[in-house]
Parts: structure tokens; C-alpha cells; sequence
């Protein structure tokens, strides 16, 4: 025996124990790293897909309008996919109805909002949504799904429209 593997022996049990106790810590950082990797995979997901997989009613916002950062980036995405050309730049409206105002064809909730951009107003009401109020309305709102790049990106828009819709 090496004079170096002698002087190690004694701490052999105490490295076990250590290993031993750790075993249990080790499995709990694992599932944790695999829970963050499952909600990583989720959100992952283009609006379009989260839109058709969830279930009804189950889409909610993880934002508060309270959030002057999230506001602004969601009035940024917004302006950059371009729907200020169809609902004005301010949401005032356009050729498509005001955001602005107390009238919301399909229903204001989080999960209504998500899918009727997501999906668009005719897969919308595929998916059993039907509208609930009247207002003037050039055609059926296309699919935006795959034009606002990620869910994360979805719910900061939502809470600008939400901010401007108080």
C-alpha cells in the first residue's frame, strides 16, 4: 500500500457516508433540472402549437398589466408583427376593431385572446368558441400563430392589449 492510498484510507468512510447521504439531494436536483427542462420544452412551443394542444380554458397570462417592462415589450411585438396596420398603432382600430374599447367579438378572457391570435377567428370557433359580441368586422381574422415567434412573446402582447383595454 502507497503511503498516499494509507494516509486516504481513514476519510474511504467518511466519502461513502457523504455519497450515500448526497444520493437522495442528487435525485432531487435531477427531477428538479427535469421539471425546468419539461416547462422549458412547453414553452417552447410556437403559440400556434400551444394554442391547439391546451385545453380549453386553460391558457392564462403570467403577466400583470402592473408590469410597465412587459407592457412596453408587448406594444413592441406588437408594432413589429405588424397589427397596427389592422388595429392601429395605438389600438385605437383600423380596418379591424379597437382594442381599446368595451366590445370583445369572442370575450376578452386570457385563454380567448391567446387562441383568437393564435388561430385565427374561424379555427377559433372549430374549437367550440363562439362570439359574443358585434362589432364591425372586415372579414375573419387570419391565423397569427407562427407570425408572433413564442408563447412567452404571446402573453407579453396580450398584456399590452390588456393595459390599454383598463
Amino acid at each position: 500500500m502507497t503511503p498516499a492510498l494509507a494516509a486516504r484510507l481513514p476519510l474511504m468512510p467518511l466519502a461513502i457516508a457523504g455519497w450515500l447521504l448526497a444520493g437522495p439531494a442528487i435525485a432531487a436536483t435531477e427531477s428538479e433540472t427535469d421539471e425546468r427542462s419539461a416547462a422549458q420544452a412547453e414553452s417552447s412551443e410556437n403559440p400556434m402549437e400551444a394554442a391547439e394542444n391546451a385545453e380549453k380554458g386553460s391558457l392564462t397570462n403570467p403577466y400583470s398589466t402592473s408590469d410597465s417592462d412587459v407592457v412596453a415589450q408587448g406594444k413592441e411585438i406588437y408594432m413589429a408583427a405588424g397589427y397596427n396596420g389592422c388595429h392601429g398603432g395605438t389600438g385605437g382600430g383600423g380596418m379591424d376593431p379597437p382594442l381599446t374599447n368595451p366590445i370583445w367579438i369572442y370575450g376578452d378572457d386570457d385563454d380567448t385572446l391567446f387562441r383568437v391570435i393564435a388561430l385565427g377567428t374561424d379555427a377559433l370557433l372549430e374549437q367550440g368558441y363562439t362570439r359574443t359580441g358585434s362589432e364591425h368586422v372586415v372579414g375573419p381574422m387570419p391565423a397569427q400563430g407562427t407570425i408572433v415567434k413564442s408563447t412567452d412573446d404571446m402573453w407579453k402582447m396580450i398584456t399590452w392589449i390588456h393595459s390599454i383595454n383598463q
